[in-house]
């Protein structure tokens, strides 16, 4: 018998009487998912246009994602960074480099339609679209200023520029004289019609960041049309992804922390205040949190500690060894880090995926851009990753891969690095990438069988069932493949209802509707040998 892991959110259990173990009083448990839902696991091959087939498509590419999904190369644009979908479908690609966002639009069958929305800005990065009364408005960050456009469905060039914001630090500044590490801005808008605008660091960590006016490593709070700055929250080396959680006020962002941090414990080891690059490798954890206003996240003074009991969770802090070691900033007052990112793993951008047509398995989460590390022994990043979201304390649960593969694990070669995600009117996942200059498109295709698998992960051995209806035992050979007491997780097509029960001749059942669920047999002693599609 394969052991079944214990899941808390099992359905309630119910004893029948003997009198009812028969076949025709099955009682049965309607249910819904019982778990996360399950994490990239299947290598597959990235489909590419004709059109589209140059480096690094030059060569067959592979990247693993969840079961019934597949990736593919939606749009060529040299160093796509941030993205957004218009009210009528269209993407806006941001191009930093460029100095310009440029308009994605479908083009049926063929490749997508692209060309300039709006130019001749300096290093533009975040879009976010956001409507006041009845008017819609395209937020545009430059490094040095927040602009806004008065958007009508179906623009395919920026209308209207508004100057919200004015007077930024970036490279311009004459205090830094060119030197300016992390210029480009990004920016969110609250249900009140309150514009965040997130001004990170000049450098890796340095204290005149946190005595300049503004405030760097700090995100900013203004009116929408750019009135009333305030400082909202400091201590945030690099805040790139700002998102709100959806029907909520509740700010989260992910943060880019610091390098060649030094071993900062004055103990035994002899390493007190040295750069050791194991050490390095694995601190400080990048950072995903709640910003609350007037909060102090520690950057430069204090780093998240990822080695307590509590792992990436509600980190404390240790003393920063270059600007903190004599505790002379009070790291027990800094507000904790919700959850840690593996260190150097450089998040970017962050969607929450409610209140989005992205497969309903995956739509109580949210997702990172892992850009990818450089001061690191071994690479990290490079990847998609995913957190289920616990609705009832607003947090993030573990971490997983939705999409990875761009640093392939061997040779440690790298041809992807991605950016942002937003899910398009389709329910597809859009994904930029400014290293191999891509916009990828993760597609959700249910399987038109029923399937049930050996492990708990939508692996290992497996049988699939036609949809019509039947029933399947495991005496009968009907389960000769996965058999009596194996099964584990189950994929449910459209317009499908299938029951699975605990015995051949009665007991517990559990039925379930379209999609993918894992650890089946929880509420059924774990034990499965009669299955039955409807």
């Amino acid at each position: 018998m394969v052991a079944f892991a214990l899941n808390t959110t099992q359905m309630l259990r119910r004893i029948l009487s003997a009198s009812l173990l028969s076949l025709i009083s099955l009682e049965v448990l309607t249910t819904a998912a019982f778990s996360n839902p399950p994490p990239a696991s299947v290598e597959i091959k990235v489909k590419v246009p004709s059109t589209m087939s140059y480096w690094p498509f030059d060569t067959n590419r592979y990247l693993k994602v969840p079961p019934n999904f597949s990736i593919s190369v939606y749009a060529r644009i040299e160093a796509a960074r941030f993205i957004a979908v218009a009210p009528n479908g269209d993407l806006l690609v941001s191009q930093p480099s460029k100095g310009k966002v440029l308009i994605v639009r479908s083009n049926g069958s063929k490749d997508p339609i692209i060309s300039d929305f709006v130019t001749g800005l300096r290093k533009p990065h975040d879009i976010v679209f956001h409507k006041i009364d009845n008017t819609t408005y395209i937020y545009i960050s430059e490094s040095h200023q927040i602009n806004r456009f008065i958007y009508n469905s179906g623009d395919l060039i920026a209308k209207n520029r508004q100057i919200v914001v004015i007077g930024l630090p970036d490279g311009s500044t004459s205090e830094l004289k060119g030197a300016y590490g992390h210029e480009l801005k990004n920016i969110a808008l609250d249900a009140n019609h309150k514009l965040y605008v997130s001004i990170a660091s000049t450098c890796n960590a340095c204290k005149e960041d946190t005595v300049s006016y503004p405030k760097r490593g700090a995100i900013y709070q203004y009116d929408a049309n750019g009135t009333n700055q305030r400082l909202f929250a400091q201590g945030l080396r690099n805040a790139e992804g700002l998102a709100f959680l959806p029907n909520t006020n509740d700010l989260w962002v992910v943060v880019n922390n610091r390098d060649n941090i030094a071993y900062p414990f004055n103990d035994s080891s002899g390493n007190y205040g040295k750069i050791i690059p194991s050490y390095v490798d694995d601190h400080p954890p990048e950072e995903f949190t709640k910003v609350r206003d007037g909060g102090n996240y520690g950057w430069p003074f204090c780093n998240p500690n990822p080695d307590t009991s509590n792992g990436l969770n509600n980190m404390p802090f240790d003393r920063d060894y270059q600007f903190n070691a004599d505790g002379h900033v009070n790291c027990n007052a800094m507000d904790r880090i919700s959850k840690g990112i593996p260190a150097h793993s450089a998040p970017l951008g962050l969607t929450f995926l409610q209140n989005t047509n992205f497969p309903s398995l995956y739509s109580t989460g949210v997702v990172a851009g892992l850009h990818g590390s450089w001061n690191r022994q071994k690479k990290t990043g490079y990847k998609i990753a995913y957190f289920p979201w616990n609705t009832t304390t607003k947090t993030p649960e573990q971490e997983m891969d939705l999409v990875s593969g761009w640093v392939v694990s061997g040779t440690q070669g790298i041809w992807g690095r991605p950016v942002d995600m937003v899910v398009d009117q389709q329910g597809n996942l859009l994904i930029s990438d400014d290293y191999s200059g891509s916009i990828y498109k993760l597609s959700y295709t249910p399987s038109q069988q029923v399937k049930v698998y050996r492990d708990s992960n939508f692996a290992g051995v497996s049988q699939s069932f036609p949809t019509t209806p039947g029933v399947y035992k495991a005496n009968k050979g009907d389960l000769n493949i996965v058999g009596n007491d194996t099964i584990s997780s189950l994929s449910v097509p459209p317009n499908t209802v299938v029951r699975v029960c605990q015995h051949e001749t009665g007991g517990l059942c559990h039925e379930y509707t379209a999609g993918d669920y894992k650890y089946l047999a929880n509420g059924l002693d774990n034990i499965i040998s009669f299955i039955q599609v409807k």
